[in-house]
């Protein structure tokens, strides 16, 4: 591990004299590129002067102790120190595990968000529209931006399916560990028995693909406009601003109308459009990514039940890492599942390093 960090110190030491270079400096795609590459080392390289420096003073105090000729005060302070050093050292190389780990490279992007009612019939929607405003709040706290791109509302509140872009500072990082299915179980609304039912939403998490990613053939899209449905006011069925496109190679057709500009609808739909084909196309490569898909926590596949909210008990479980919470209320109405998202990215890294180590 300590050469794997001295190559990489090496590579930040050579990355910086880069920066300074006068052919760096009169590109502008090329001083980007260096810049990034600094900024992605510098933590692996401030952990191994850390880790060089700590390791030389506990080796320091090991040659005092053992020293025959030393004398005995200096034994004895060499002593004290040992203890902690020890520790340090101990605690430097642990993260330094932790930074060596593959990344995951969707990490950083933003997301689309997709929220769709299952089994459950009309609480189903309910609880989609429940768990969209989780979500909301979540965002707020994060100081995200999230966008409602399309949405069809069910009969009794709530959504039957509802798409949203986020955008921020690593979204899909935060957010990835939210795909699969949602289970409730509660009494509804509706429920004139007092029975518990169970219900459940699948929510999927798309990172948002760039256009160097995604390279879409205009001649392969079939786009349509139509009318918007829903909230809008006089604006609405007036004007054809929703838009869909299909991508006739594919298959997969997205949607948006809740922009009244069918520019804006435009915009959106292709911005979704290309987060979709991306997804299908790293779900195609997922066996070239096997070793670090197969660590990853869930397979967020849709019909995964990842999580359980059960509001007679006032509980939240997730079931990858047998994570419970009692206070369901304060998650759902505030968005507060950073603790959730915290320990499933710990047992993700703790199955990586576990792999990596052998």
């Amino acid at each position: 591990m300590f050469d794997k960090l001295a190559r990489i110190a090496d590579r930040f030491e050579e990355v910086t004299a880069l920066l300074g270079h006068p052919d760096t400096l009169s590109n502008s795609k090329r001083l980007r590129e260096v810049s990034q590459e600094q900024a992605k080392l510098k933590p692996i390289y401030d952990l191994f002067v850390e880790l060089k420096k700590a390791t030389e003073e506990l080796e320091g105090n090991q040659a005092i102790i053992e020293d025959p000729a030393e004398d005995p005060q200096m034994k004895e302070m060499a002593r004290a120190e040992l203890g902690e050093l020890k520790k340090r050292v101990a605690q430097l190389e642990q993260e330094s595990q932790l930074a060596l780990l593959p990344k995951d490279p969707d990490d950083g992007k933003n997301v689309i968000l997709e929220i769709r009612a299952g089994t459950g019939g009309d609480e189903a929607g309910i609880f989609a529209g429940d768990l969209f405003r989780m979500y909301q709040r979540y965002a707020e706290q994060k100081r995200w931006t999230l966008e409602v791109l399309e949405s069809s509302p069910a009969v009794h509140g709530g959504f039957k399916e509802i798409t949203a872009s986020i955008e921020g500072a690593f979204v899909f990082a935060n957010m990835k560990f939210e795909a699969g299915t949602h289970r409730v179980q509660r009494v509804p609304a509706t429920e004139a028995q007092g029975r518990i039912h169970t219900s459940a939403c699948t929510v999927a998490i798309l990172p948002e693909a760039d256009e160097v990613e995604v390279n879409i053939n205009p001649a392969d899209l079939k786009i349509d406009t139509y009318r918007s449905s829903g909230a809008g006011g006089q604006h609405v069925n007036k004007t054809e601003s929703a838009i869909r496109i299909t991508h006739v190679p594919t298959g997969i057709v997205v949607a948006c109308q809740e922009e009244r500009s069918q520019i804006k609808n435009r915009a959106k739909a292709m911005k979704y459009l290309q987060a979709k084909i991306y997804d299908q196309q790293a779900q195609a490569q997922a066996s070239e990514l096997a070793v670090l898909r197969k660590n990853m926590v869930g397979s967020g596949d849709r019909s995964e039940r990842i999580r359980t909210y059960n509001y007679p008990q006032g509980r939240i479980t997730d079931h990858r890492i047998g994570l419970t919470l009692y206070r369901l209320e304060e998650v759902m109405n505030t968005g507060s599942i950073q603790e959730i998202v915290n320990a499933l990215a710990a047992d993700q890294q703790a199955e990586l390093l576990k792999a990596d180590l052998g």
